[in-house]
């Protein structure tokens, strides 16, 4: 087997990685995406003050997305269960593109980075602002779920935009 696939044994098998002899440090990501509905649609929710008869849109998406961040080990396998000393959320209107721009800023101190819990938080972020808005449209797209940033452990990373 290729020594760079980091959860495949010897033999071919999946398996988590053994970090054990990793360094306790913090670790953080930034990820990032984006919900687009259209200047029509973000015009009239922004009117309404992002409320519905199902509830706080933004704040819904917000709990629902750190959740999310919570559980990604039990979503993602092979994912190793990190205690999150930060999970934020921010959901910014952006009238210019007319979407809905998602950020999540995941912070921990462990042996392992959180790459995967501030994906997975703008990721349920954008679904559950889909599930809310659907009802006065279904020309959503979730575009743009990216890796940002992350810091700490072997190695830094900051997106390059192309």
């Amino acid at each position: 087997m290729d020594p760079d696939f980091t959860h495949l044994s010897s033999e071919g098998s999946p398996g988590m990685v053994d970090v054990s002899h990793k360094a306790v440090t913090e670790r953080r990501a930034l990820a990032c995406g984006e919900l687009w509905l259209g200047e029509a649609l973000l015009s009239e929710m922004e009117e309404r003050g992002w409320a519905h008869k199902k509830g706080p849109i933004l704040d819904t998406a917000i709990l629902a997305g750190t959740m999310a961040a919570k559980k990604t080990w039990d979503l993602i396998p092979l994912c190793h269960p990190l205690f999150l000393s930060s999970c934020k959320i921010r959901i910014e209107p952006d009238s210019a593109s007319a979407c809905l721009r998602i950020e999540a800023a995941v912070k921990t101190t462990a042996p392992t980075g959180v790459e995967m819990e501030a994906l997975t938080a703008v990721s349920v972020t954008a679904l559950t602002l889909y599930d809310m808005i659907k009802a006065f449209s279904q020309e959503l797209e979730i575009r743009n779920i990216r890796l940002q940033e992350k810091r700490g452990g072997k190695s830094d990373y900051q997106h390059q935009a192309s």
